[in-house]
């Protein structure tokens, strides 16, 4: 019975992983440039040739400095999904990196709760009770 159960938890995850490789990526570039939305850099679209010839020089879906006439700006370039860069200052970078670590405390959390209910449903087929009764847990 153990064995079935490793095997099928082996199987589905497998399963999962393997399915979602691609869309990860996408997933994750579009919440990105959600918190970018959202730590209020401005969206630039390529919208001329030499704007897009340009853009695809940039180092792609990276956020970097960049010092433009004394000022720090962060720019993010995307050629591939949105073909625009987004733009922001130093307070915007700030703002970014919070969403991000809030974002990460929330993956975190919802990551440890699915594990648990997991765990849960495991424990649930394994049928301990066949053993017996178990020991007290020793307290020191």
């Amino acid at each position: 019975m153990f064995s079935s159960v490793v095997k099928s938890l082996v199987v589905a995850l497998a399963i999962l992983f393997a399915g979602g490789c691609s869309s990860t990526s996408n997933q994750a570039v579009s919440d990105i440039e959600s918190r970018l939305s959202a730590a209020g850099f401005a969206l630039k679209p390529a919208d001329t040739p030499a704007k897009l010839a340009h853009l695809n020089t940039m180092a792609q879906r990276r956020l970097f400095p960049i010092n433009r006439d004394g000022n720090m700006v962060f720019v993010y370039a995307d050629a591939a999904q949105c073909k625009c860069i987004y733009v922001g200052s130093e307070a915007n970078y700030q703002q970014y990196q919070r969403l991000a670590v809030e974002q990460k405390i929330v993956n975190e959390q919802h990551a440890t709760a699915e594990e648990i209910k997991m765990a849960a449903q495991t424990n649930a087929q394994m049928n301990w009770d066949v053993w017996g009764l178990w020991p007290s847990p020793v307290i020191y």
